[in-house]
């Protein structure tokens, strides 16, 4: 079986009801399923065909939807690519995925063909394309950044999506009867994943947003009244900025707030609970995996954990670190077996998190194996900011390393040893010209040397305090 059979129980069973509201404008389960038809025999007409890439650069809006249901109609392999990533970064996905083309509003580094969606005029009506899938066909191309700094593409199937939705629509209880507000961006996991897998496979109503802006958020949930939520831990920081009264409210018609992307402060968990009255389920994930573990919808939602592993995932803890293995994992990065062979051992998969097992079997993730910073839900890799800082001519040495933040969990600083005269401003207006902006470090701390083992590791743990 792959996701299209499973899709039809909404397309086909709920045809005539509101599957989706977005812009001010709603759209039924048929009108969503017709769209993508159509998008699909324009696809065709390209010479789109089974296996071949297609890179997303969008914000998120019904088309889309529309493209990723085409591609999963056709066989053809989505790869979204963050909005905030800038031309050095989409310039390295668009190489190594080879896509046919690209589709955005803007212009787009490189050489590959640009489908402006403004273009993308499709037929009037189309028949859906029978293209033949089977549950391990790859659906989507993600990219994850790796410790060595070189993004790499996770190869996720039909399995893969479909898997991970059924868990979490039967764990979380998610039915056609829950209105689902999604704010997250429909490039990450968190929102493809599980938000546009959860919808369409439990035909429930979903109102989708452009992006989170927390200054009209109480509006949009005053006016739709969810009954379920994603959100990331800067959001629900965010959220807690509502005044006492629309909180109540809100926490009135809630069902569920689900958080997830980054380790979810216990401070936040404990004042959302006394202003909303709901407890945070919180729950772990990776781009190669989908989600692994979650706390308990009916059960002790434990702060500082991530819970149990979900049914079908096995998890075991070898030398520190949180290895797993089920058809949530991915089926290997796209074309780097050396990368795929260094992620497994003996069916494994290496999360590269450290974790530890309380007696009654729930997880707590204790930190990485790799320098990984979580700023806001994103995952910033060290070693790819320090590598463009290293091609400054006034850089000699540089160490990125994540600092708390009350907003973002943690955020990037940089500590520069200079080869001549700096300017940290001059830095910071370079890396937003590459960067995503959530990639730029918020400070530039120059030093004289970099504290460093026998060996020549630098030991960031001895790097001055910024400000010190």
């Amino acid at each position: 079986m792959n996701l299209n059979q499973l899709f039809d129980l909404s397309f086909q069973d709920r045809r005539q009801e509101v599957a989706l509201e977005f812009g001010g404008g709603t759209f039924t389960f048929g009108e969503i399923d017709d769209r993508s038809n159509r998008m699909a025999a324009l696809f065709q007409a390209r010479g789109l065909e089974k296996g071949d890439r297609l890179c997303v650069y969008l914000s998120n809006c019904v088309e889309l939807i529309d493209i990723y249901l085409a591609c999963v109609k056709l066989g053809v392999i989505f790869v979204p690519i963050n909005i905030l990533y800038r031309e050095r970064e989409i310039l390295h996905i668009l190489g190594d995925s080879d896509p046919k083309a690209v589709i955005s509003t803007q212009e787009m580094p490189g050489d590959v063909p640009l489908w402006p969606v403004s273009e993308l005029r499709t037929p009037a009506q189309a028949p859906r394309p029978t293209v033949a899938l089977d549950g391990d066909s790859p659906a989507a191309l993600v990219y994850t950044s790796g410790t060595t700094g070189a993004s790499k593409g996770a190869i996720l199937t039909h399995n893969n999506f479909a898997v991970n939705a059924i868990n979490l629509n039967a764990c979380w209880s998610v039915s056609s009867s829950d209105r689902f507000l999604l704010a997250l961006p429909l490039f990450h996991v968190h929102a493809l994943g599980n938000g546009l897998h959860c919808w369409l496979l439990s035909g429930c109503r979903m109102r989708l947003l452009e992006r989170f802006e927390h200054q009209k958020a109480a509006g949009e949930f005053l006016d739709f009244r969810p009954t379920l939520f994603f959100g990331v831990p800067t959001v629900y920081v965010r959220l807690l900025d509502f005044a006492p009264e629309v909180a109540r409210e809100v926490g009135g018609f809630m069902r569920l707030f689900v958080s997830g992307s980054a380790p979810l402060p216990p401070q936040v968990f404990e004042e959302f609970h006394a202003r909303f009255g709901h407890t945070i389920l919180e729950r772990y994930g990776m781009t190669e995996t989908l989600m692994n573990l979650s706390n308990p919808y009916v059960g002790e939602r434990r702060p500082g954990t991530v819970g149990v592993p979900l049914p079908g995932i096995s998890v075991r803890i070898v030398d520190g670190e949180l290895q797993l293995r089920g058809p949530n994992v991915c089926a290997g990065y796209w074309r780097r077996e050396d990368a795929t062979r260094s992620a497994f051992e003996e069916g494994w998969f290496k999360t590269g998190d450290i974790a530890e097992c309380a007696p009654d079997g729930y997880y707590t993730l204790l930190g990485r194996k790799s320098d990984l910073i979580i700023s806001g839900g994103f995952n910033i890799y060290p070693r790819e900011i320090e590598e463009f800082l290293l091609e400054q001519t006034e850089v000699a040495e540089a160490a990125v390393v994540g600092v708390p933040d009350k907003l973002r969990g943690e955020i990037p600083v940089a500590y520069i040893v200079p080869r001549a005269p700096i300017e940290p401003s001059a830095l910071d207006q370079r890396c937003r010209e590459k960067l995503a902006s959530f990639k730029i470090p918020r400070e530039f701390v120059v030093v004289d040397k970099l504290p460093r083992t026998a060996l020549g590791k630098i030991q960031k743990h001895l790097l001055p305090k910024p400000g010190n």
